[in-house]
């Protein structure tokens, strides 16, 4: 059996396929491993983030004095024109000492998360640190 000239050029591209298509293959997939590596890498930040911030554990009934760990140290905290600012190595974290608003930050992007919570006013004495820093907090 013999096979047409149409017939043979098919079948060498199934089998072989061009320059052009196989680079375009393998930068799809180089870029797809790329992106599966840096959402991994975002992932961790955003974790480490998380567990670096409160480094306390326990002491969530009143009077919160059943904590272990190290409470925030505000010296280490930079100062802005609205309290206190911690960066991460992906998510920042803001308080604002009028409100005590925690907040934090992505990519330039703010998102107000809590109000702190009484367990945090006693543990970790923001309110403290905040008369310390110039400010006058009205919560308590």
């Amino acid at each position: 059996m013999s096979m047409s000239t149409t017939q043979l050029s098919t079948q060498v591209m199934r089998t072989c396929p061009s320059w052009g298509a196989r680079a375009f293959t393998v930068s799809v997939r180089s870029f797809a491993v790329l992106g599966v590596i840096f959402t991994g890498l975002i992932a961790f930040g955003i974790v480490a983030d998380g567990l670096s911030f409160d480094q306390t554990q326990g002491g969530y009934e009143p009077p919160y004095t059943d904590f272990t760990g190290e409470p925030i140290d505000w010296t280490t905290a930079y100062r802005t024109d609205e309290g206190f600012f911690n960066d991460g190595y992906v998510v920042d974290v803001f308080l604002n000492c009028s409100t005590g608003m925690v907040s934090f930050e992505v990519f330039q992007q703010r998102w107000n998360w809590q109000e702190l919570s009484d367990r945090a006013l006693v543990v970790h004495q923001p309110a403290e640190a905040c008369r310390a820093a110039g400010f006058s907090p009205e919560f308590e």
